[in-house]
């Protein structure tokens, strides 16, 4: 047997564990061995490899790898819950994108007290080295297996299709699972339990409300201390927090989901749209705006009332339905629609800050992440199918371009065809294709997101990763034969004849809303001098200097600088530290010497830079203005 492995391809002489695979390669490798991928698919360390096949081995350093991991630690946590309360009833325990968390139902309710006496008997666990092996069971002895357990009951009734289920076993405790795990409890060197919080049985409502308890675990334990580190200082850096501290934005109870933006926000939203109609003027986008609220029937003719209806607003208007958009593609199509184009229009690029509304659950609302109304900075490019490649290029060098200038790292994601897609396979693969090879030939690495794709076409997915280490899915590229399709639109080919469009539906920021408070939390509140809503302030060290703290302001103003004085009485190391911890770029401090030098002392928000002409300032701020680049 033939195994092709990343550099080298070894021989077996039979059918072998990948885990064998990985102990072939090397003793290291196999002990931080969490799992595998053969010919594509994540599998099992146990699982056995029997015919020639691509195998790579999976360790923590591998989201795969990190899934497993935090998996076998949520099977730990629930060992553990079963030897401290052995009346505690399991519902479900996956891994999630950062850590596990297991969902119980046990009539004692917990709390964060509760965590140390949990964590103590999940780390006795990882000391007896239990090994950890799978077993399938037939249904009717999964059933007997599971007795007593009612939603592990509620599970294996609910896969009627699968006539044996798999499980895992590790000491007394076994579990309903379809894996991967590790080999043994050993490795989980570093855990700690995060929070509880109650959770509906399979998000429903309508069922019982369980207990959630969140974890994460590690290989070693510094490791395990820098992640909590992260966490801390992303608690000072909530944008939730910080938006209110800056006043730059409110949630009020007569709006939940539906931010109010201050006047300092107000600024700091319209520069980053600003810049929005600047870059996509110089790229040749036509700026449109459609109306918030369009019949019904639009939005079943567009598709999206069969796949998003539970999440789109509607009221009536003379006896007819009418909804809030929760998008803004089906108006771009109308607008394509309003006169005959052709060969020598396209590609097309039209550009639409969109206001949408989406009926989210109140539980799911936080902050600006996750808003019921939002302005979602859209883009739709219709094109021939030749065009395809080179434009799907310039809209990754114009994502880049944006996600550099704030000093974003990314990473990208190809997702593909859903279950619930619409159109052809044909039309799929073409556009599947099409993405791919735009994306590989501008040298940018991706992973492929099998089955993530939109209902009407292949996406590619920009993931941001901010200066805590954290992603943010914001930009995407939708490529999209189908829309183009149910609103029959065409133009006039160089033959003469009628043909049928392609679509790209994309977005640079995605939602500018939640852009702000990804914003916020990257640069901490500490704006660049561009984004900045208060550029500069000038502060008198007493009331004698307000008149030259004024001229100052006005040749500041005067010259497109956002600034302000602070004359009040109070003392002038309060005035500063006030400014510092409002994250005001530049502070100006006003005195007698200053007054009589025509000199101001300049401080930045991270120190002294002394006696500076204000003509100097000024300079100084128009060109980090006009570059854009950050105060170091």
């Amino acid at each position: 047997m033939k195994i092709t492995l990343k550099d080298t391809v070894k021989e077996y002489d039979g059918a072998a564990e990948v885990a064998e695979i990985a102990r072939s390669i090397g003793e290291g490798l196999y002990r931080n061995a969490t799992a595998g991928i053969v010919d594509g698919a994540v599998r099992d360390l146990r699982y056995v490899v029997a015919k020639d096949a691509e195998v790579r081995i999976l360790t923590f350093e591998d989201a795969d790898g990190k899934r497993a991991f935090w998996h076998t630690t949520a099977h730990i946590l629930a060992q553990a819950l079963k030897r401290l309360y052995p009346e505690v009833r399991l519902a479900i325990g996956p891994s999630i994108k950062d850590g596990f968390y297991y969902d119980i139902e046990l009539e004692k309710t917990l709390t964060p007290e509760d965590f140390p006496a949990i964590e103590d008997e999940m780390k006795k666990i990882v000391k007896e080295e239990l090994e950890i092996t799978r077993f399938d069971l037939p249904r009717d002895e999964a059933l007997a297996k599971v007795a007593g357990e009612v939603y592990k009951t509620e599970l294996i009734k609910d896969l009627p299709d699968e006539k044996t289920l798999s499980f895992y076993a590790q000491g007394e405790f076994t579990d309903l699972c379809a894996g991967p795990h590790l080999l043994n409890t050993k490795y989980v060197k570093a855990l700690k339990l995060l929070k509880v919080s109650g959770a509906y049985w399979r998000g429903d409502e309508k069922n019982k409300m369980l207990t959630r308890i969140y974890g994460i675990s590690f290989t070693k334990q510094s490791e395990l201390a820098a992640y909590l580190e992260r966490i801390e200082e992303a608690k000072k850096r909530d944008h939730r927090k910080l938006g209110q501290e800056l006043k730059l934005f409110a949630f009020l109870d007569e709006g939940q989901g539906f931010p109010f933006f201050l006047p300092n926000g107000v600024i700091l939203k319209s520069t980053l749209i600003n810049y929005w109609r600047e870059i996509h003027r110089a790229a040749g986008y036509a700026e449109i705006s459609t109306p918030l609220m369009l019949d019904k029937s639009l939005w079943e003719r567009s598709g999206h009332w069969t796949h998003y209806k539970d999440n789109i607003y509607l009221t009536e208007i003379d006896e007819k339905e009418h909804a809030l958009k929760p998008m803004n593609c089906p108006g771009a199509m109308l607008v394509y629609g309003i006169e005959t184009r052709s060969y020598r229009d396209l590609p097309l690029r039209m550009a639409e800050l969109g206001v949408v509304h989406r009926h989210e659950k109140s539980g799911a609302l936080h902050g600006l992440m996750r808003v019921r109304c939002f302005t979602q900075d859209d883009a739709h490019i219709f094109l021939i199918k030749e065009q395809i490649k080179d434009e799907i290029k310039r809209v990754c060098e114009m994502i880049d371009k944006v996600y550099s200038l704030f000093g974003f790292k990314y990473h990208v994601e190809l997702s593909t065809k859903p279950e619930d897609s619409m159109g052809s396979v044909e039309d799929w693969d073409t556009a599947t294709n099409a993405l791919r090879e735009a994306i590989t030939e501008k040298g940018l690495p991706f992973v492929v997101n099998e089955g993530d794709g939109a209902f009407y076409g292949p996406k590619l997915d920009f993931h941001l990763e901010d200066s805590l280490g954290r992603t943010w899915q914001c930009g995407t590229i939708q490529l999209d034969f189908q829309m183009p399709e149910k609103f029959d639109l065409s133009y006039v080919g160089s033959d003469g004849e009628k043909h049928r469009p392609v679509m790209i539906h994309r977005v640079l920021y995605g939602s500018i809303e939640r852009f702000i408070g990804i914003l916020v939390e990257h640069f901490a509140g500490k704006f660049p001098l561009w984004l900045a809503p208060v550029q500069a302030i000038v502060l008198p060290i007493s009331d004698k200097f307000h008149g030259y703290a004024a001229a100052v302001k006005d040749e500041l103003e005067n010259n497109g600088i956002r600034v302000e004085t602070d004359c009040r009485g109070e003392k002038i190391g309060f005035k500063i530290r006030e400014a510092r911890n409002r994250r005001i770029p530049y502070i100006l401090v006003v005195g007698e010497k200053e007054e009589e030098s025509k000199t101001v002392s300049l401080r930045t928000r991270e120190g002294e830079l002394g006696a500076t002409s204000v003509p100097s300032v000024l300079s100084k701020m128009k060109d980090e203005i006009a570059t854009k680049k950050q105060i170091v």
